[in-house]
């Protein structure tokens, strides 16, 4: 059965056809920047995100530079740049823009199948790589957290339910998402992170709660689960101001 995932794997093996076509890796040594670290005390994770299958588009002019200028002054621990174009309508563009603007943290946030898009992200200046467990066999995951290691990057490995959990403890990864969206439906819900933060809390492993977070309240649920982090995106994008709704979080963070 086609689902959203699948459409999106499915695009994203034409793109990194083109990938292999179309671009060197340059892999020029710079500056580390580690979430890891960064997670020592609880930390927001702010999106620059444009559109999505679900919402259509949120901002879709938004000024990157600005943007991510504006998450760190107000105290994002890390930022994440949707960087897929066909169904978010962003780009390694921006993400070289938050880059070039910024100095925490950068994820690149993708469906990464492949290796050369690890090299693209690389080149563009991420520090951080997402690697979705439903969006990979088993095998392709381990290679490419391997690889993700071998350039010096840190992963988020996510997961959104029991299944993937295990799998992606089996790699000792840097840090776990716990997506309380689902990938197929679109559908998003918060007691995923209640229910999976349980599992991982015996593991004592670093993890964040990705999408679903809106609200003081959201925070204190996910927080009270034994989230590290939160990964916030159409909150941020379509705020009127950006600074009034870090201050309303930090109520609480």
């Amino acid at each position: 059965m086609e689902t959203i995932l699948t459409k999106i794997i499915e695009q994203k093996r034409k793109e990194v056809a083109v990938l292999y076509e179309t671009y060197t890796p340059a892999k020029k040594m710079r500056k580390s920047c580690s979430l890891v670290e960064a997670l020592q005390q609880f930390t927001v994770i702010a999106e620059i995100k444009r559109a999505s299958p679900s919402k259509g588009d949120i901002n879709l002019h938004v000024d990157v530079a600005k943007q991510a200028q504006l998450y760190e002054t107000n105290g994002a621990g890390a930022i994440s740049v949707l960087t897929d174009g066909h169904f978010f309508k962003g780009s390694f563009h921006d993400l070289e823009t938050a880059r070039a603007h910024t100095n925490v943290p950068l994820l690149c946030k993708d469906f990464i199948i492949d290796r050369i898009q690890i090299d693209r992200a690389y080149d563009a200046g991420a520090n951080l790589i997402l690697l979705i467990v439903a969006a990979l066999t088993k095998e392709k995951l381990f290679e490419l957290y391997a690889y993700v290691k071998e350039l010096g990057l840190e992963a988020i490995v996510e997961i959104h339910n029991e299944e993937e959990l295990e799998t992606a403890l089996e790699l000792n990864p840097d840090v776990i998402g716990v997506n309380n969206r689902n990938l197929k439906t679109f559908e998003v819900d918060l007691r995923i992170t209640e229910r999976l933060g349980e599992r991982l809390n015996e593991q004592n492993v670093l993890w964040i709660s990705e999408s679903g977070v809106h609200t003081k309240e959201d925070i204190v649920r996910v927080k009270q689960a034994g989230a590290k982090g939160i990964l916030v995106g159409e909150a941020f994008m379509t705020a009127p101001s950006v600074g009034d709704f870090f201050q309303s979080l930090k109520v609480t963070i």
